[in-house]
C-alpha cells in the first residue's frame, strides 16, 4: 500500500489539477460555494459562466445572506437544479459570518449532505476524512470489486483505504485521478498508481454497474405570453420544480386559448424530461399575474424555456 501511494502522489504532482480556483483558496465560504455549484455540474461549466460572477456578486457569505432570493436566483440562472441555489440562501441566512466546522453541524444545514459536509471539513478546515464524489465512487468501486454496493459500504471502504498522513493532497488525488485515468468510459489502468490492487483490472468499465437507462418522456405544452399595455405577465414559481424562478404561462397542448397569434416552438431537455412547446402571443390582460417591462423582464431568474419562448417574440417583431 505505501508504494502505490508514493506512485499517487508522483502522479498527482504531475497531472493534478492544482490551478482550481478552489483549491488556491481558504475561504471555507468559497468552497462551500464551489462544492455546491460542481453537484451535477461539471467543473469546465462552473469555471466558464458561473464561478466567479457569482462570487462577484456575493463576495462574502454575509453578502450572500443579506440578498434577496431573487438575486440569488438571478446569479444561479442557467445553472439548473435551482433548490441548490435557494439552499444555498438559506444557510446563508442561518449561519451569519462563518459556517461550521464540523460535519455534524454541516450536515444539519441545507443543502448539505454527508458528502458535501465531508469535502469542506477535509478541504475548508483540513479536517483529516475520506471524501465520496462521483469519482472517488467509482474508483472505490474498482478497486474493491463491488458492483453495487450500499453507500454505508462505500464509506467503510473509503475510510479503510484513506490515507489519514496526507489527507488533502489524498482527496484532491482521488478526484483527479478519476477525472482523468478512471473514468466512467473509460479506464486506463496502464497509467494508472494503484493497478496493481485493482480488483476490476480485468474489466474496469463492469464497475459499478450502470444504471439502466430510462427512455426520456416527453411533455408537450403551450407557452403562452400575455401582453397588455407594453408589459407582459409572468408568476414566480412555487412548486418543487424551478421553484422561484419567473415564468409565463404554461397550459396543456389542447387547452383552447382564444385569438393568439403563434411564435414557433421550443424544445428544453432537463434531466427527468423532455419539453415540447408552442409559443403564443395573446394580447390581453389576465388576472393573479404580475407584469414587468421587456427591461424588467431582464433582471428576473427565468428558466431556459421561458427565455427560449420570449426570443421567439423578440425575433417575430424585428
Amino acid at each position: 500500500m505505501k508504494k502505490a501511494y508514493e506512485l499517487f502522489y508522483e502522479w498527482y504532482k504531475k497531472n493534478g489539477r492544482h490551478d482550481l480556483p478552489w483549491r488556491l483558496s481558504d475561504d471555507p465560504y468559497r468552497i462551500w460555494v464551489s462544492e455546491i455549484m460542481l453537484q451535477q455540474t461539471q467543473v469546465k461549466t462552473v469555471l466558464q459562466r458561473f464561478y466567479f460572477p457569482f462570487l462577484e456578486a456575493f463576495p462574502t457569505l454575509s453578502d450572500l445572506s443579506n440578498a434577496t432570493e431573487d438575486e440569488v436566483l438571478k446569479m444561479w440562472e442557467g445553472l439548473g437544479y435551482y433548490t441548490r441555489a435557494r439552499n444555498l440562501h438559506k444557510t446563508a441566512r442561518l449561519c451569519g459570518a462563518a459556517l461550521p466546522q464540523s460535519i455534524h453541524e454541516l450536515v444539519a444545514l441545507p443543502g448539505i449532505g454527508k458528502s458535501t459536509a465531508h469535502a469542506i471539513a477535509a478541504f475548508a478546515y483540513k479536517t483529516p476524512v475520506p471524501i465520496m464524489d462521483a469519482n472517488v465512487k467509482r474508483i472505490l468501486c474498482r478497486l474493491f470489486g463491488l458492483k453495487k454496493p450500499a453507500e454505508k459500504l462505500l464509506w467503510e471502504k473509503a475510510y479503510d483505504f484513506f490515507d489519514a498522513q496526507r489527507p488533502y493532497d489524498f482527496n484532491q488525488a482521488m478526484m483527479d485521478l478519476g477525472a482523468s485515468l478512471c473514468t466512467a468510459k473509460a479506464a486506463f489502468c496502464s497509467e494508472c498508481p494503484f493497478t496493481s490492487l485493482c480488483k476490476a483490472v480485468d474489466d474496469p468499465l463492469a464497475y459499478p454497474q450502470k444504471k439502466v437507462k430510462k427512455i426520456t418522456p416527453v411533455r408537450q405544452k403551450q407557452i403562452i405570453i400575455h401582453r397588455h399595455q407594453g408589459k407582459f405577465a409572468l408568476k414566480q414559481r412555487n412548486t418543487s420544480f424551478l421553484n422561484g424562478l419567473w415564468g409565463f404561462s404554461e397550459y396543456e397542448k389542447d387547452d383552447v386559448i382564444c385569438t393568439t397569434q403563434k411564435l414557433g416552438k421550443i424544445v428544453q431537455i432537463y434531466s427527468h424530461f423532455k419539453l415540447e412547446a408552442e409559443v403564443h402571443l395573446h394580447q390581453a390582460y389576465i388576472e393573479e399575474h404580475q407584469w414587468f417591462t421587456a427591461e424588467e423582464i431582464k433582471e428576473l431568474a427565468l428558466s431556459k424555456a421561458d427565455h427560449k419562448a420570449f426570443a421567439l417574440l423578440d425575433m417575430s417583431e424585428k
